[in-house]
């Protein structure tokens, strides 16, 4: 098996739950929100918010 193989991709999720932490996602959120027409800044909020729920 090759060494790529070993963690698998529940391993690459646990390490992405763990670099995304809240304060991250409302980081990116608000990166999104600077650069994004107003109309979306309620589903960015949605979608951040959906996102803090996955990574419980």
């Amino acid at each position: 098996m090759s060494e790529q193989g070993k963690g698998g991709l529940g391993d690459f999720a646990g390490k992405a739950k763990d670099f995304l932490t809240d304060d991250k996602i409302d980081s990116v959120a608000d990166a999104i929100k600077s650069v994004a027409p107003d109309s979306v800044d309620a589903k960015v909020d949605q979608l951040a918010e959906k996102a803090k729920k996955a990574n419980d």
